[in-house]
């Protein structure tokens, strides 16, 4: 009899994520208006452009993953459902905000980033023996001359700026096309198989290298890695001062909209956990600080929506009481 991984935190941990990844498909059927080509997104966001791009990244040998309980060849299954319910949720909040649609994208890539700070530290940290082998959740393979973040490059982190803002600003292209067809059918089949598949083109592109670390002015390894981490950390901050300024065009809420808030909120939750269970002391700090930006801004938009929406109704009341002078 052959023996197999069977590693009982990892299972946990995916669990986790596919709860939560029904949640959020049953709070698409119910709450958006075409749900079936948004659950097409979700599914040609994992098998066209995540889980390619994971696999394709497994095979140049960056980074590996131990076996989980479900895997698309060498990647664990709820590594682009994760990465994809970051990005629906993300555009979901954003969609209460008067906001120009070209700074959706860069705000849906920091709020990647920000994930990303929480959960890598500790899967890079969850290592264990067994029959097989010591593995570990993530494995990077980094080279003698990367810039490191505990044991992950730099780039990684920005990388997830890209995977998550090329998606948000492909499908947003592919909602507007479907929206400008009147909602063609055939349309709203297209345009996730389209988008998705561009997005890996994009993806494994010149560009992306490009905005990881400026080439070909600099290599990977070097401070330009730093540098474009600095500026994708700093430029989604001057974009919410400048062009949001907490104007609101709509809020969510606690109860009705509660799958939303868990891959921006909750995840996060879930890390600190598994890095108390683990006792990853190292990296607690940075899991915190990740936990607390991400929750303030989510929280910071809520709060302004539900404002907003108390400052309409309050107008409304007034503006009717001053028109019925019999009241």
């Amino acid at each position: 009899m052959g023996s197999f991984t069977f590693i009982p935190v990892w299972v946990i941990q995916d669990i986790i994520v596919f709860i939560a990844a029904v949640l959020v498909g049953l709070y698409i059927v119910k709450k958006e208006s075409k749900p079936g080509p948004v659950l097409l997104e979700f599914f040609c966001f994992i098998f066209l452009y995540a889980a390619v791009y994971e696999n394709l990244a497994t095979l140049i040998g960056l980074y590996g993953y131990g076996k989980s309980l479900v895997m698309i060849f060498n990647v664990p299954l709820s590594v682009p459902v994760f990465e994809y319910l970051i990005v629906y949720s993300s555009l979901k909040l954003f969609e209460t905000m008067r906001i120009p649609a070209w700074c959706k994208p860069l705000l849906v890539g920091l709020f990647g980033m920000l994930a990303d700070f929480s959960l890598d530290p500790v899967a890079v940290k969850q290592v264990f023996s067994t029959i097989e082998a010591t593995i570990g959740r993530w494995s990077w393979f980094p080279g003698p001359s990367a810039v490191q973040i505990y044991g992950e490059p730099v780039y990684n982190f920005t990388g997830w700026m890209l995977l998550c803002g090329y998606a948000a600003a492909l499908l947003m292209l592919g909602r507007w096309w479907y929206k400008k067809s009147g909602y063609k059918p055939l349309v709203g089949y297209l345009y996730p198989v389209l988008t998705m598949a561009a997005g890996l083109l994009v993806m494994v592109s010149p560009l992306s290298q490009i905005l990881l670390w400026l080439y070909p002015l600099s290599g990977k390894g070097g401070i330009t890695e730093w540098i474009m981490l600095g500026v994708f950390l700093l430029l989604p901050a001057v974009l919410l001062a400048v062009f949001w300024r907490g104007r609101m065009k709509g809020r969510l809420y606690l109860k009705a909209d509660f799958p939303v808030f868990i891959p921006l909120i909750g995840f996060h939750a879930v890390n600190v956990v598994f890095c108390l269970i683990g006792g990853y002391w190292q990296v607690l700090w940075l899991i915190l600080l990740a936990f607390a930006v991400h929750s303030a801004i989510v929280m910071l938009i809520y709060f302004k929506g539900k404002r907003a929406l108390s400052n309409s109704i309050s107008e409304q009341s007034s503006s009717s009481l001053t028109n019925n002078p019999l009241r």
